[in-house]
């Protein structure tokens, strides 16, 4: 497995389960709390912060494990990476455009938040997808 091919693995991982975690704590709020009053500010934050950090630890720790591979970029892998990165920025378009539609409209906060926050996810899980099919399934540029 390539080591570009592991870095996604990666990122659609720590993705998911991030996103996973802060949804588990923002659904959890107090009994009769509509959910757009939940505390969500500190759970978005720590859920970044973590995705964060957990993703160069686990990228230096595939760095580290690979030698030389590691170091070494083919135009192969350019180009999927390339292709995966454009692909995948649709989202965080779509995340702009709605969370400017939700603050036109007077939406709170905790939705314009979120909107925004659910359009990086699906950036990271769409980039990833298309880079992990393109290595499993061949790159064919059109």
């Amino acid at each position: 497995m390539a080591v570009e091919e592991k870095r996604s693995w990666i990122m659609l991982v720590v993705a998911v389960v991030s996103y996973a975690a802060y949804l588990c704590a923002v659904l959890s709020r107090p009994e009769g709390l509509p959910l757009e009053r939940a505390p969500y500010a500190a759970a978005l934050l720590w859920s970044v912060g973590l995705a964060i950090v957990v993703t160069i630890a686990a990228n230096i720790a595939v760095a580290a494990t690979s030698g030389e591979e590691g170091a070494a970029k083919d135009q192969r892998d350019r180009e999927i990476h390339r292709f995966g990165e454009y692909v995948g920025q649709s989202f965080v378009v779509i995340g702009a455009v709605s969370a400017l539609c939700l603050a036109m409209a007077d939406a709170a906060p905790f939705w314009i938040a979120n909107a925004v926050y659910l359009a990086f996810v699906l950036s990271s899980l769409l980039s990833s997808t298309v880079k992990l099919v393109s290595y499993r399934l061949g790159f064919h540029p059109w």
